[in-house]
C-alpha cells in the first residue's frame, strides 16, 4: 500500500516541477527534490533533477542528486550512467569512469561501453579503450563502435586487429568498401599525430 502511494507522490512531484519549470525554476528544483525523497525506485524524477539543475548552473547539485540516486539504487544501471555523466560536467573522469564501469558491471550496455572507451581513449589508455568499444559493437552499438575501436587499436599500435575492426565497419556504413582505404589513412594519420603530442 505504501509503495504505490509513493510512486504516485513522486509522480505528482514531477509534474508540479514541469508546470513550474518555466516561470519558477527553483520551485521546480524543490519539487524534484521532494519527488526524489518520495520515489520508491528509481524514477524519472532523478534524471530531471539532475538535468534542471545542470542547465541552472549548479553543477555540483546535479552530481549530488545522481550520487544520491547510485546510492539509494545502487543495482540501477541508469543511476550509475546518470552519476558518470555528472562527474564529466565537472570534469572528474576517473569518477565517472568507475561509474560508467559500475554500470557495466551490471549489464552489458552500448552507452556505458561507449563512455567507458571514450573516457578510456582521452587518458591514453588504449588498450582497454579498444576493449570498451568492441563490448560496445557487441551489445548493439553498431558501426560508430567498430570506428572508436578501430582508432583505439591504432592509437595502441595494433595496426593488424585495427584493420580487422575497420573490414568489419566498411560492411556495415554505405560505400564503406570504397571509403576503406581514406578511412584507414585517416585513422593511422590521428594515431601519429596523437603519438606525436604525448
Amino acid at each position: 500500500m505504501i509503495r504505490p502511494l509513493r510512486a504516485a507522490l513522486a509522480r505528482f512531484c514531477a509534474r508540479r516541477a514541469a508546470a513550474s519549470q518555466r516561470t519558477a525554476p527553483k520551485r521546480a528544483l524543490a519539487w524534484l527534490r521532494l519527488g526524489c525523497r518520495f520515489a520508491p525506485t528509481y524514477a524519472d524524477t532523478y534524471p530531471a533533477l539532475v538535468h534542471l539543475s545542470r542547465a541552472l548552473e549548479d553543477r555540483w547539485g546535479a552530481v549530488e542528486a545522481a550520487r544520491e540516486a547510485s546510492v539509494r539504487f545502487p543495482d540501477h544501471t541508469d543511476a550509475w550512467m546518470l552519476l558518470g555523466e555528472a562527474l564529466q560536467m565537472v570534469f572528474r573522469q576517473d569518477e565517472a569512469l568507475g561509474a560508467f564501469e559500475q554500470a557495466l558491471a551490471l549489464e552489458e550496455r552500448a552507452d556505458a561501453a561507449m563512455a567507458a572507451g571514450t573516457l578510456y581513449q582521452r587518458m591514453g589508455r588504449f588498450p582497454e579503450a579498444a576493449a570498451r568499444f568492441a563490448r560496445a559493437y557487441a551489445a548493439g552499438a553498431g558501426a560508430t563502435a567498430l570506428w572508436n575501436n578501430a582508432q583505439a587499436l591504432y592509437d595502441a599500435g595494433d595496426h593488424g586487429a585495427a584493420d580487422e575492426a575497420l573490414n568489419l565497419w566498411a560492411t556495415q556504413v554505405p560505400d564503406g568498401h570504397s571509403r576503406l582505404s581514406e578511412a584507414r589513412a585517416e585513422l593511422r594519420a590521428k594515431a601519429a599525430a596523437r603519438a606525436q603530442v604525448q
